[in-house]
């Protein structure tokens, strides 16, 4: 299955700031044949250093998807059954208007002048580009991470137009230990000279600093058992060790080899502005609670956790689903036993498939 990046253009965009982005575009993907009714639409929304290109080999890259395993004829979203959708996230560098974007006041990228964005305004965007396609009410919207966080945020907001949601090791707001880890690495990246206050889009990025942030941000992905099985306290061979400072131990050299990749495909400024709409989220805005806040939803819900996940760890997903369940609402929740961290909604596709091909067949059949 190959897979190649569209675009949509659309005015203007009202955001939470109080600004407008005009125009704006969305870069999206789509797999699969939306049907006559157009009642088998699933959108997927990724995580924050994530884009639209969930499934398939891209044409662009001749790589495949960050979701290709859960994505696909036969696979848990069956494309041979659904029409998927992915789009990139309002403020991302993957096609969709962001900070690195032209700004057409000045005919330069926006930099540190692009306006402050939320969850909400990127739903929003999401919103705009399902009903450009056509697209009445989704079958189902999934993600995990912030991900889960857009699922939830169009179930609030848009209850007409979801019929399930599947959120995956996600909260409802993050913690202060989420917000300190997001923090650091937002620290990491605007003290690296060569930041400029967002202003570097004619010079050399801000790599130091943005890939030191990946490091931190990689640990909290793993578990503590996934990096012993992986690493241990494995050395390079004696004869290939520095001075103490240059990476002798296997980990040390994983972590810099992904800080480094990451520079390589990521904008420092998107980092900053998606993680502070990923602190700032709180679904309970403006309703009082989060049981008041999911009472406007009219979905059924999928939740999962992970029991090795202490980035989101099981006991914020089981906020969510008390309080779907004091409103009575239709939701299943499952723990999967892994090992991997946060990363595992990413890994272990096995459970994972198996919940979701059954409850999206039963969505399907309840809907018709």
């Amino acid at each position: 299955m190959t897979a190649e990046t569209q675009l949509a253009q659309f005015d203007s965009l009202p955001l939470d700031c109080g600004e407008t982005l005009a125009p704006v575009t969305a870069a999206y993907q789509t797999y699969g044949e939306l049907n006559r009714e157009r009642s088998n639409a699933v959108l997927i929304q990724h995580a924050f250093s994530g884009d639209a290109h969930a499934a398939g080999i891209s044409r662009e890259t001749g790589k495949p998807g960050w979701w290709d395993n859960m994505i696909g004829p036969h696979k848990a979203f069956d494309t041979s059954r659904y029409f998927v959708i992915c789009s990139n996230i309002l403020g991302g560098c993957q096609g969709t208007t962001g900070p690195g974007s032209i700004n057409p006041a000045t005919g330069k990228p926006f930099g540190g002048a692009f306006p402050v964005v939320t969850v909400r305004d990127m739903v929003r965007l999401q919103k705009k580009l399902i009903d450009s396609l056509g697209i009445r009410r989704l079958l189902s919207l999934a993600g995990g991470s912030m991900g889960g966080m857009q699922a939830l945020q169009w179930a609030v907001d848009y209850p007409e137009a979801v019929v399930s949601a599947i959120p995956i090791a996600t909260a409802y707001r993050h913690s202060a230990q989420q917000i300190a880890f997001n923090e650091v690495g937002r620290m990491a990246v605007m003290s690296d000279p060569d930041w400029k206050g967002g202003d570097y889009y004619d010079s050399a990025p801000p790599g130091r600093g943005l890939s030191v942030a990946r490091m931190i941000g990689h640990i909290t992905y793993m578990s503590d058992d996934s990096m012993r099985e992986k690493f241990g306290r494995r050395q390079r061979p004696k004869e290939e060790l520095g001075n103490g400072f240059a990476g002798d131990f296997e980990v040390e050299n994983y972590l810099r080899y992904r800080g480094g990749e990451f520079v390589n495909r990521f904008d420092a400024n998107s980092y900053l502005y998606i993680t502070k709409a990923m602190d700032n989220f709180d679904l309970t805005s403006g309703y009082g609670s989060l049981a008041a806040a999911l009472a406007r939803s009219q979905a059924r819900f999928l939740v999962i956790s992970f029991s090795s996940d202490w980035l989101y760890p099981s006991y914020q997903s089981l906020e969510i689903v008390r309080a779907l369940r004091g409103h009575n609402l239709d939701v299943a929740y499952c723990e999967i036993p892994s090992h991997y961290g946060h990363d595992a909604f990413l890994l272990e596709a096995g459970e994972q498939t198996e919940l979701v091909k059954h409850f999206l067949a039963n969505t399907f059949k309840k809907a018709a």
